[in-house]
């Protein structure tokens, strides 16, 4: 595969890479800090295939594939060496691409994400998954559901509940079907050892989708790796988007002379 995903490069300064969940995409899941990232480096940000400009893929995807991908469009934006900033599926393809491109990521930023889906996980993955096939409303309020914080859901008015879920089933990208496959497929536990570079855990204290103790299992398993944990369900850049933002810059701030 040779740069087939569509992304965006913003800002300069230090190379920084992003990896989105899946079913998101760089703008559902980096939004919010978008702007804030490129005012200090260069953000590369790829869509994978199903979402954004990115064509769908016409066979499953494949986490070695996805993560060459990634740096080679990283590397092809100029960027020679540059940290990874990973969110749920994202880190998965993060953890992959430090350990299959040692020489090119300087650092690792995993948020909300996971070493391998335990049963919780996989049974949602399998909903998802068929709800993709019918009813989009439906899977936008089992997503809703499962991966809203408790404080944030509940601050909700009805119509702004409303609104929150018919917003979502009109973003569910094509390519969904392909990343959840994606999703349940990822088991990072083996290779995490072998990292040697600064990484900072984001743990999301209120997740329903990739609870607290798969980020804990991320950062006990990777030598050196700072764990930090905030108070918010999977949707961070819309629950906590400050505080993010404010620990991934620390972060990159801080290691830029380790």
């Amino acid at each position: 595969m040779t740069n087939h995903f569509a992304h965006v490069v913003r800002g300069s300064g230090p190379g920084l890479l992003l990896a989105h969940g899946g079913g998101g995409s760089v703008e559902g899941n980096f939004g919010s800090i978008l702007d804030d990232l490129a005012r200090t480096h260069t953000v590369v940000g790829p869509d994978y295939p199903g979402s954004g400009a990115t064509p769908r893929s016409t066979e499953p995807l494949d986490l070695d594939a996805v993560a060459d991908e990634l740096v080679s469009i990283a590397v092809d934006a100029g960027l020679e060496r540059f940290a990874i900033l990973g969110y749920s599926l994202g880190t998965g393809v993060a953890v992959r691409a430090a350990t299959r491109h040692p020489d090119r990521v300087t650092g690792l930023i995993l948020t909300a994400g996971f070493t391998k889906p335990d049963n919780r996980l996989l049974l949602a993955v399998d909903i998802w998954r068929e709800l993709l096939g019918g009813d989009r409303k439906l899977l936008a309020k089992f997503l809703t559901f499962a991966a809203t914080g408790e404080k944030h859901l509940n601050a909700l008015t009805p119509s702004e509940l409303e609104a929150a879920i018919e917003g979502l089933a009109g973003f569910i990208p094509d390519g969904s079907p392909e990343h959840v496959g994606l999703v349940a497929s990822v088991d990072t536990r083996a290779e995490l050892a072998g990292i040697s570079v600064p990484t900072l855990v984001i743990a999301t204290t209120l997740d329903g989708l990739a609870p607290p103790v798969h980020s804990r299992e991320l950062a006990a398993g990777i030598p050196g790796a700072e764990l930090v944990e905030i108070e918010a369900g999977h949707g961070i850049g819309t629950e906590a988007r400050d505080e993010w933002l404010g620990v991934i810059q620390k972060f990159l701030t801080g290691s830029v002379d380790r």
